[in-house]
């Protein structure tokens, strides 16, 4: 079992002060209104399981009315037609907000979320603040080319705003999500609709409040929480939205993709599942390789699309390595995310413990070796621990299908050849690790495996300006680097005659 901290049971909020609710509304056209429907729905504290707030519910009425107000904001409005350096100044300006009121928007992941706090505040929130700055630096820098026509004509190419965006994000990363989608569409130009995750809305509206600050323009950023099947399905299938980029399941992907299909046909950008191989080589350093391998697990309690759920060790170390995993396992302090002791907080919700406990089932069923972990940790609060399966075979369901908990599958592997075999037996292509002194070991394996991203010898390492997205039913389309930015962008190609001209 992994060693608990006190505060899982007592959810001693010593640690710091517990913020303040302030916006529980939707977010449309630069002002806080309640839902058409006047419906709210809760939002549940994972630690305690009780409610933290009671939020506006948007539904298909409240998506028109975004819709309305982006549609004129980009028609009409400021944003298109500022300057791009002065769009720039905007976006840099709501960054440093960001970083004056860190310590707030931290906990509200925390306490909505149940993510380590510190995680939050040293990390992932600084890394979200980054990606705006860095498309900021991007907007005046969005330019097509000239292109040599035949004859006496003179081509050139523009690189326009697609309009209005539909962002659908997941309730894993609620910061990342938010600004991995709102900064390229921001700095192209864009005007868009934000539906974050229902199970973590909070933050999503604090980001909104601080943009009206910032100096966003109304009508360009609307955020209206809401569900998946209402809310959700309005966006994609929405005729007045011009583009959708959906991060989450491969089934409401599909949806989003039927939809889009049926309606407009607006370009769609899938982030789905994993189901992500880490590969260790006998020449590997094992206490790197152990401590790689369980942060790509244990890391957000597994809650992670990229998480390092399969891995796959030479023969050679093994038996050492397992060792020495499982000690490391035990020893994972699960508690309260506000304590800084604690590595793992509690899973987001009461379903995805549930799935989690599930799945460590179907292992035990299906007759793979549970080396440590499997059970709920206390009577209160979405709390698991870390939990390993050895002699796991590649048909299993614990190593084919995505489980989004801290559950590791652990193999066996002899030849490079069976590790890139195994490593692709995957319906999903979204990351992979490979731990190894070889470099041409990892040069054949890395070029191998059909993954988005590749880490050799760290893992989860990502910047603003890497490209992040998969192959095969990991989706398609990339988050970050420029390559995020050009999605939000059309080709547009002007061509004129030139008259009398000296040259051709």
């Amino acid at each position: 079992m992994s060693a608990p901290s006190d505060s899982n049971h007592t959810h001693n909020n010593s640690f710091l002060k517990m913020p303040t609710i302030k916006f529980t509304k939707l977010f449309i056209n630069g002002h806080f209104v309640d839902s058409i429907s006047g419906r709210t729905f809760e939002t549940i504290d994972p630690r305690t399981e009780e409610v933290i707030a009671r939020v506006s519910e948007g539904d298909r009425e409240d998506i028109d009315v975004a819709v309305e107000a982006a549609r004129e904001a980009f028609d009409r409005g400021p944003w298109p037609r500022m300057a791009a350096s002065e769009r720039a100044k905007i976006m840099m300006k709501w960054a440093d907000l960001i970083d004056e009121n860190i310590e707030e928007v931290a906990a509200l992941d925390s306490l909505d979320g149940g993510k380590l706090y510190f995680f939050n505040k040293f990390a992932e929130i600084p890394s979200a603040a980054n990606a705006l700055r860095y498309y900021a630096g991007a907007a005046d820098k969005i330019h097509g080319q000239v292109l040599k026509g035949n004859g006496n004509f003179h081509a050139y190419t523009l690189m326009e705003p697609i309009g209005v965006v539909g962002h659908i994000i997941p309730w894993n990363a609620p910061s990342h999500s938010f600004f991995i989608k709102v900064s390229p569409s921001l700095a192209a130009g864009c005007t868009m609709v934000l539906k974050p995750a229902e199970q973590t809305p909070l933050s999503a509206l604090f980001y909104a409040h601080l943009a009206k600050l910032a100096g966003i323009p109304d009508g360009v950023l609307n955020v209206v929480p809401g569900f998946g099947s209402t809310a959700g399905a309005a966006i994609s299938s929405h005729m007045g939205i011009d583009a959708v980029s959906f991060t989450g399941s491969v089934e409401v992907g599909r949806e989003v993709m039927q939809a889009a299909a049926r309606s407009n046909l607006k370009p769609v950008s899938l982030e789905l599942g994993g189901k992500s191989p880490l590969i260790i080589f006998d020449d590997a350093d094992i206490d790197q390789a152990v401590e790689l391998a369980l942060i790509g697990i244990m890391s957000n309690k597994g809650e992670v699309c990229v998480a390092s759920s399969r891995v796959y060790v030479q023969e050679g170390i093994y038996d050492e390595f397992e060792k020495k995993l499982v000690e490391k396992a035990k020893a994972w302090v699960v508690g309260d995310p506000f304590d800084p002791k604690s590595q793992q907080g509690p899973q987001t919700n009461k379903n995805q413990l549930e799935k989690i406990l599930s799945y460590i089932e179907h292992g035990k069923r299906e007759g793979a070796t549970l080396l440590t972990g499997g059970n709920r940790v206390g009577n209160k609060g979405y709390y698991i621990e870390p939990t390993i399966f050895s002699d796991v075979k590649e048909d299993m369901v614990i190593a084919q299908e995505e489980i989004f908990g801290p559950v590791l599958a652990l193999m066996k592997f002899k030849t490079i050849e069976e590790a890139i075999k195994s490593a692709n037996n995957t319906k999903y292509g979204l990351a992979a690790g490979i731990i190894t002194n070889s470099l041409d070991t990892s040069n054949t394996v890395s070029r191998s495996i059909r993954a988005g991203i590749v880490w050799i010898n760290c893992y989860f390492t990502v910047g603003s300006d890497v490209p992040f997205g998969g192959y095969k039913m990991s989706g398609f389309g990339r988050d970050l680097g420029l390559e995020a930015l050009h999605k939000y962008l059309q080709i547009k190609s002007v061509v004129t005659p030139i008259h009398n001209s000296p040259w051709l």
